[in-house]
């Protein structure tokens, strides 16, 4: 399974272009965001829509190509970071400089969206508590690949199908 890296990088801009004004939305939420894409994406489908790897860390949730493509999309002037005081932490802030060209398909587009609304709003700890019990990362360990297939023994809290 390839990495859909025009997708990716589409998909970063995009949640960023409906999502970087919002006060507590930092790298740990767009990373979740990107997570729960990806893995609603395969529970409707059965197939990822970026082909993402996403590691279980302490942290909560790691995309193995956010680092580099945040870093290249910074070089290339398509994305500023500043990191911000946020009570005692500090956020990390991604803001695009770019109006995205969306190449999204009509269902693709309504489950972006769908999870842009339900967790946007959140802050990094309450969103690394909500994936956290999630099926998928419940299941895997710590440093580990976050295995796709998990989501069909996810409760009804997290399941797309269910709702």
């Amino acid at each position: 399974m390839q990495f859909r890296r025009k997708k990716y990088i589409d998909l970063i801009m995009y949640i960023l272009s409906q999502c970087c004004t919002k006060e507590t939305f930092g790298k740990t939420v767009l990373c979740s965001i990107l997570y729960f894409i990806d893995f609603y994406y395969y529970e409707l489908y059965g197939r990822m829509l970026t082909n993402e790897t996403y590691i279980k860390s302490k942290r909560g949730i790691e995309p193995v190509h956010f680092r580099e493509i945040s870093q290249e999309l910074i070089e290339n002037n398509q994305l500023f970071l500043k990191k911000e005081a946020y009570y005692n932490r500090i956020i990390h802030r991604y803001y695009p400089l770019i109006i995205p060209d969306i190449k999204f398909s009509k269902r693709e587009l309504e489950l972006i969206n769908h999870c842009i609304e339900k967790l946007s709003n959140e802050n990094a700890s309450s969103i690394t508590r909500y994936a956290k019990n999630d099926s998928p990362i419940l299941i895997t360990d710590l440093g580990e690949e976050i295995d796709f297939r998990y989501v069909f023994s996810r409760n009804e809290q997290y399941s797309i199908i269910n709702k």
